[in-house]
């Protein structure tokens, strides 16, 4: 089937795919709770179903501040299908960004994921006049719950089902998806317009630079609210990929080392920082180990992943692999393929995390262009040192006399909301 709106991802599951029991999943009280691709499909259309029976329409919005969750994604594709628009808000702003969105914005509806989020957001919430309802992903005590909304949709599926099927059907491609609030130098957040079309064309053409499908997982722990991590989500989806939901950020490393994983995303800073404490764990050793760790740190900083390496080279890598980078590798739980952006990254940290047989792939973008420009391709293994990888298919990039990087594409956004001349 040809996918041109998100929701076509999900229906295309099925048809593609079948039946998969952890499509999605998310670490809850010590354990992980897997949802298959029949439960993704169902509570999706329960959130639809429930979106229409309290009478939103095409063009509503609703806003969700969440941790990274299955539950995201059912409200996700539960508000594609019904034509409401989605504003997901970071978790970590102040109270004056959030009524200045809240406000700007005008949701119906509010989700919020936890306790604290509902004790700081709900009196805020109160105030602005658009907003009706405030739902949360957890049980809060004095909270309504998202699952109340996704009995009424299933007790209204009958009445509903066809009014959706006609919502979807008049969907296009250039439909307003989502509005991503993005901090600018100055002022107040601006908020993105992107499109099915924006995030769709920047999945599909992202798509072949990595090289895993249905039998593989992801780990996702960067904020789905940003677009970086929600545009890897829906390709993930797309490839048929688990997606594994991290606890939090603190608790990467165990997860990932019950999870297994592949393939995540990241930024340089975390990579750093799981750098430095390897390094540090080496500093610790003592005598032939110690000599051993850094020799094989030293060896790492050589690899060239573009121009290949000799065949000395790669018979003392083996052994360095053997000794020391193996264990590198059970730190992310024998995770081989990193996806990172948002700034530059060292070149030092490429080639040594290539040479532990992590391989990091860069890319470059913005919340404005959905967010792809440029990545490298794992499949094709292009990749060079310093550099943010290829220009994706279908997108244009040209460099101004002043220096500032033009782009056009089918990925770039619809403009900024209430302020389309910007």
């Amino acid at each position: 089937m040809e996918i041109t709106r998100t929701f076509d991802i999900l229906d295309q599951m099925g048809s593609i795919y079948g039946y998969k029991e952890d499509t999605l999943a998310a670490r809850i009280n010590g354990t992980w709770k897997k949802y298959s691709s029949k439960d993704y499909m169902d509570n999706s259309y329960a959130v639809a179903y429930g979106i229409l029976s309290l009478g939103l329409k095409k063009g509503d919005k609703i806003a969700t501040i969440s941790n990274n969750r299955p539950e995201w994604n059912f409200f996700d594709m539960g508000m594609a299908m019904a034509g409401v628009v989605q504003v997901p808000i970071y978790p970590t702003i102040s109270e004056e960004e959030y009524e200045y969105i809240l406000n700007h914005a005008a949701p119906k509806l509010v989700v919020l994921s936890d306790k604290a989020l509902f004790e700081k957001i709900k009196p805020i919430a109160d105030k602005i006049k658009s907003v009706e309802k405030v739902y949360t992903f957890n049980e809060v005590d004095g909270a309504e719950n998202w699952t109340v909304l996704r009995d009424l949709g299933m007790e209204n599926k009958d009445k509903h089902a066809e009014k959706l099927e006609k919502i979807k059907t008049s969907i296009v491609p250039e439909d307003l998806l989502t509005i991503l609030y993005t901090s600018g130098t100055t002022g107040m957040p601006k908020g993105v317009m992107l499109s099915h079309r924006n995030l769709v064309s920047n999945t599909i053409a992202c798509n072949p630079h990595i090289n895993y499908g249905p039998e593989h997982k992801a780990l996702s722990f960067l904020p789905i609210s940003h677009v970086y991590e929600r545009m890897i989500d829906y390709m993930y989806q797309y490839k048929g990929l688990s997606i594994y939901y991290a606890e939090n950020i603190g608790t990467l490393a165990r997860d990932a080392q019950e999870v297994q994983p592949h393939i995540f995303g990241a930024v340089p800073r975390l990579l750093e920082s799981v750098y430095d404490k390897i390094i540090a764990k080496g500093k610790d050793l003592s005598g032939i180990k110690k000599s051993i760790f850094f020799w094989a740190v030293k060896l790492g900083n050589r690899f060239d992943p573009e121009n290949g390496n000799g065949a000395i080279y790669r018979m003392k890598l083996k052994i360095a692999d053997k000794l020391i980078f193996s264990k590198w590798r059970n730190v992310l739980g024998g995770c081989n393929t990193i996806i990172t952006g948002s700034t530059a990254i060292q070149p030092r940290l490429v080639r040594i995390f290539w040479a532990a047989g992590i391989e990091v792939y860069e890319g470059y973008g913005l919340t404005e262009t959905s967010p792809v420009i440029s990545v490298a391709n794992q499949t094709t293994r292009q990749v060079k040192i310093g550099s943010a990888g290829l220009i994706i298919k279908d997108v244009e990039v040209k460099i101004a006399d002043d220096g500032e990087i033009i782009v056009k594409g089918p990925n770039v956004m619809m403009g900024y909301y209430k302020d389309e001349a910007m």
